[in-house]
């Protein structure tokens, strides 16, 4: 194929990143140039792909990954809504004419021969359609708009059953909707200011774009019975994260005590007492336990039993075959890559898309979910669980089995390939 270009446009928003590197890897590797526009916090790790850096200059950027420098904190919300809430206003709808502006200086300086825009950016949708670019979202989990058949988002609920569950679906999605539409006016103020009509609802942004490629497991996913029609799933991306260090086991070949690993999160999400509460649960089992801490955590001083190694941060593949279940918040990139290996999970969703992804961990009997208050006694015997049943390690193969399927050729990186082929897509809607 001829050389293309790519605009990726991006934020610092913890597990929606690492997807969108390892496609714009795939591109590098198969010869085309790619460009990220995104934060000063992830320079190091988008130019290890191959790509170019270029920081945003309107838009809300973090020069680092501490919590103090977090615009979103979308942690200090009491529930799912309040933090849908402080997400939409400061980063969604609140400075989408800031992410435009961002997106049409880049493009009038090093054109592109498609933008792909992670989903919450509503702002960048705005800008790569006023510069007439064809256009993806890159939504980095599983599918979360109302769609028949699927449960309404952020509560983790399971599929309706019967006409009772069709009303409570009904009735939420009609919640979130409204939730999505109080962000239109800032969107329609992005559009007027350059040159494009208002919208009714800001799903009608995403349905603009050419694609909307979904970076996850099908068989994993709830199946919605409809779907718009740029929608395609193109399956999970299981790349390691470039800042991983290397880990060694430091105990030996043979020991008879399986390996639990615990992973809760790359981002701040207040969750250290938790945390040592599952450290506590597990020093009272017999298993051997590896603790990754991430950037969120790593100055946090804990109490380790002895049967536990805490290491900064630890590359899945050399530990997931060695493992014999996870524990973690259920974000979907250590989800996706703990049923790659045919894991079972105990997932302690904390926000975001967590509780929607536990949901399909439950549904799929890949493990269980507790709640981020679950006691020591909760949390070990949901861990003793998920080693001793065997149903759970049936199921998470059968899961590692589809997802091998899935990933056999790079679906995500051919979609961008073909959407640059594209000509200049459909004139503005003018005011």
């Amino acid at each position: 194929m001829t050389r293309k270009r790519f605009l990726f446009v991006d934020w610092e928003g913890g597990g929606n990143l690492p997807p969108a590197l390892s496609v714009a890897r795939r591109l590098v590797e198969r010869g085309h140039a790619v460009r990220f526009l995104g934060e000063p916090c992830n320079r190091e790790e988008i130019e290890a792909t191959g790509s170019d850096f270029v920081s945003y200059v309107h838009a809300p950027h973090r020069d680092n990954k501490l919590p103090e420098s977090d615009f979103v904190r979308d942690w200090e919300a009491l529930t799912p809504f309040e933090g849908f809430a402080l997400t939409r206003q400061r980063l969604m709808f609140g400075p989408a004419y800031a992410y435009a502006r961002d997106v049409l200086d880049e493009l009038a300086t090093h054109p592109a021969d498609a933008v792909a825009v992670d989903f919450p950016l509503f702002g960048a949708l705005v800008g790569a359609e006023s510069a007439r670019v064809p256009t993806a979202v890159l939504n980095t989990t599983i599918y979360r708009l109302p769609a028949p058949g699927l449960p309404p988002t952020g509560l983790g609920l399971l599929p309706a059953a019967g006409p009772f569950g069709r009303v409570r679906d009904l009735a939420i999605n009609a919640v979130v909707s409204h939730l999505f539409a109080r962000g239109l006016p800032d969107l329609n103020t992005a559009r007027r200011r350059l040159g494009l009509t208002a919208l009714t609802h800001p799903f009608q942004q995403l349905e603009r774009a050419n694609l909307f490629l979904v970076l996850t497991s099908p068989a994993f996913d709830f199946q919605a019975r409809k779907l718009p029609p740029n929608v395609r799933y193109v399956g999970p991306q299981l790349e390691e994260l470039s800042w991983a260090q290397p880990w060694s086991s430091p105990w030996p070949v043979n020991h008879p005590d399986p390996l639990v690993v615990v992973s809760l999160s790359t981002s701040f999400q207040q969750q250290g007492t938790l945390l040592q509460r599952i450290m506590d649960a597990l020093g009272e089992m017999q298993v051997r336990a590896l603790v990754t801490l991430g950037p969120a955590l790593a100055q946090v001083p804990f109490q380790a039993p002895a049967n536990m190694v805490i290491h900064p941060s630890a590359p899945h593949g050399q530990v997931f075959p060695e493992a014999a279940a996870v524990v973690t918040h259920a974000g979907h990139g250590t989800v996706m890559r703990a049923l790659a290996y045919g894991l079972p999970l105990v997932c302690i969703p904390m926000g975001r898309d967590q509780n929607d992804v536990a949901a399909r961990v439950v549904a799929r009997g890949g493990g269980l979910r507790l709640s981020q208050k679950a006691s020591i006694s909760a949390l070990r015997h949901a861990i003793q669980r998920v080693l001793d049943e065997p149903g759970f390690h049936t199921q998470a193969h059968f899961l590692a089995q589809a997802i091998a399927r899935e990933t056999r050729r790079p679906l995500a990186s051919e979609a961008l390939e073909e959407l640059a082929t594209l000509e200049r897509v459909h004139a503005p809607m003018k005011g």
